[in-house]
């Protein structure tokens, strides 16, 4: 092999390990996007991000993942409504201390101009979710309260 076929093959391995988390998302799992890259689709689709911070040894983070974040209704609202972020707060602890993360999992949720509009921390199941990610989208959140939106949804 040459040195350019090697620094070839190299080069595409480093991009399928890059690309691979997007790849993998299908109809039943969350597209996640990194901080960095959910920050800048904000700001160029115009849409709230979600954010969801994690750690690999948190056990209620790996039941969010396996329990709300394959739950199709789930998914398909935050895929239409939402820039979904996931956050290892291990290993992006700038952007977990610019949070003030602690307990986790922890949930946020981040305008179209980048001001936070909330957070809410602890396991969420996919029914209790859903009803707070419609709160947030349509911005009910700046006319009533949780429990009155809920009120009216009835």
């Amino acid at each position: 092999m040459t040195k350019k076929t090697i620094c070839l093959a190299a080069f595409l391995a480093a991009l399928i390990c890059i690309a691979q988390p997007a790849l993998a998302a299908g109809p039943n799992s969350v597209r996640w996007h990194s901080y960095a890259e959910g920050m800048a689709l904000r700001k160029s689709m115009a849409k709230k991000v979600f954010i969801n911070f994690y750690a690999t040894w948190c056990g209620f983070c790996k039941r969010m993942d396996t329990k709300t974040f394959t739950d199709k209704a789930v998914i398909d609202y935050l895929e239409k409504n939402f820039i979904a972020v996931k956050v290892d707060v291990d290993k992006e602890r700038n952007v977990a201390a610019q949070y003030n993360i602690s307990p986790l999992p922890d949930t946020w949720f981040i305008s179209e101009t980048g001001d936070a509009i909330g957070n809410r921390p602890g396991f969420i199941g996919a029914d209790d979710l859903l009803p707070v990610l419609k709160f947030i989208h349509t911005e009910s959140y700046l006319k009533m309260s949780y429990v009155q939106f809920l009120e009216s949804q009835k």
